[in-house]
């Protein structure tokens, strides 16, 4: 076990909506991803078959939802093509019944260096971008929304019997 001193992983991870942000460490900032995720086809599969076929239908189908989030635009940035097929394999290694905490351990470690836990997407400093809402079509007008009653005007006044 390691001992002493600091690690990548020490300490709570960046807050994006930190008060103070005149720290060396906000520097870098923060990445912004597209809420619809990354366009295009998935990249081809880069793992070599060793006495396997190249991809199996379960690996398939995750490889493809990866590529489809918004995390995959780093990804494709940063070339992490084999890690995220990597992470696939080991995901769906780890699905089966009867697999090993050690197996469940690097599933873990894959969600948050690919930024697809919530510590992970912190530790990279990336953000998912707020989805725009829907504008009326052209043409239309909305009506705005009916406006409730303050709690004040719901309200009733009760005396007690005597005071009538």
């Amino acid at each position: 076990m390691a001992r002493g001193g600091a690690r990548s992983v020490s300490g709570p991870p960046p807050d994006p909506n930190a008060l103070r942000r005149e720290r060396k460490t906000d520097a870098a900032g923060w990445s912004l991803l597209p809420a619809e995720g990354r366009p295009g086809p998935a990249p081809a599969w880069p793992l070599l078959p060793h006495g396997k076929p190249e991809m199996r239908a379960r690996e398939e189908e995750l490889w493809l939802d990866m590529w489809a989030r918004p995390q995959a635009v780093m990804w494709e940035r940063l070339g992490q093509q084999i890690e995220v097929a990597m992470f696939v394999r080991k995901l769906t290694e780890a699905e089966l019944p009867k697999t090993s905490n050690e197996l469940q351990k690097v599933v873990r470690q894959y969600l948050d260096s690919l930024g697809l836990s919530v510590q992970g997407m912190l530790r990279n400093r990336w953000k998912i971008e707020q989805p725009q809402p829907a504008t009326p079509a052209e043409g239309g007008s909305t009506a705005p929304a009916p406006r409730r009653s303050s709690a004040r005007n719901r309200l009733k006044v009760v005396r007690p019997d005597g005071d009538r």
